[in-house]
């Protein structure tokens, strides 16, 4: 294979806080399924897997950290992969407990979203009216009043307190103010490069999914962070195999997963997170680019390595 290949980063998001069970059979929600689509979005190409948890009874999002003990062990023993845990959790936690799983299990790397923001998954009940669990229809409704809190207090609580263990963020940028708070996060030394910049489009309250949006987000954090950034994207619902194909004609790398898109085509729902990386890995080495590894992932990203963390 020829060596001048650029590598390009997929990171799944397995399970997560914005879909529900009812909306498609293939949400892994139990601790065994999440360590299984996980390992098999691995082996289909995911360097680095975002990972949430839930109740298995009832699929309710949750940031207890015993729930993600329930899968990390095996995750963690069965592969290479790079581990990133949340600190987004959901709009209705706290960040006391959106924290403790990074704490305490202090992975390689952990998500933080890059400022408060509207948040509306409202939108999702125009096309899903039957669901098995009472909290769903409630969790989708109340976002047409519920704000993501996220002030500099709580980024800069985020930041110092994970941040000692060694890990390092996936910044998720919803908006272009989220590249500003980071730059300023930046000046005043409370995050290092290379920072790992992850812009992510179609989300209402967010910035939109239209191609000129891609392209501002990336010119803006050119601007703002130069050589010092790694930048990947994700597209919500029917937008994520488009954006990610947009990013990797820009030089980005890509974030696909049941977490942001139930969809693997029109009409049709991923059957897998491992269906997902397939299909955008195809893409990546359709372009003549090459696949990264984890341990390619680890050098990009500057990472304390897998030996480092708290759940082997």
């Amino acid at each position: 294979m020829p060596q001048n290949r650029r590598k390009v980063i997929i990171t799944c998001a397995v399970t997560g806080a914005i879909h529900t069970p009812s909306m498609s059979p293939h949400l892994p929600v139990t601790a065994e399924e999440i360590a299984r689509d996980a390992l098999a979005a691995h082996e289909a190409g995911a360097a680095v897997l975002h990972l949430h948890a839930r109740k298995p009874e009832d699929g309710l999002p949750t940031q207890d950290p015993e729930y993600f003990r329930k899968f990390l062990p095996e995750i963690h023993q069965s592969s290479d992969a790079v581990i990133n845990i949340t600190t987004g959790g959901s709009p209705f936690m706290t960040v006391e407990e959106r924290i403790r799983p990074a704490l305490e299990l202090e992975p390689e790397v952990a998500s933080l979203n890059m400022g408060s923001m509207n948040f509306g998954l409202f939108p999702m009940l125009n096309r899903f009216k039957e669901f098995k669990h009472e909290w769903e229809r409630e969790h989708l409704e109340s976002s047409k009043d519920k704000v993501f809190k996220n002030t500099f207090k709580d980024i800069e609580t985020i930041l110092r307190s994970c941040s000692a263990n060694g890990t390092r963020f996936e910044f998720e940028c919803y908006d272009i103010s989220h590249l500003y708070n980071l730059a300023h996060f930046l000046d005043r030394g409370l995050v290092k490069p290379p920072l790992l910049v992850q812009s992510v489009f179609g989300l209402l309250g967010g910035i939109g999914p239209h191609p000129e949006d891609v392209m501002h987000m990336r010119r803006t954090a050119d601007r703002l962070f130069g050589n010092d950034y790694v930048w990947s994207v994700l597209g919500a619902g029917r937008n994520q195999l488009p954006i990610a194909t947009q990013s990797l004609s820009m030089g980005g790398n890509v974030r696909v997963g049941l977490e942001d898109s139930l969809w693997i085509a029109p009409g049709r729902l991923a059957s897998s997170n491992a269906e997902q990386v397939t299909a955008i890995r195809q893409v990546i080495e359709g372009m003549q680019l090459e696949v990264a590894t984890p341990d390619d992932a680890r050098a990009m990203l500057n990472l304390k390595g897998k030996s480092q963390v708290k759940f082997g």
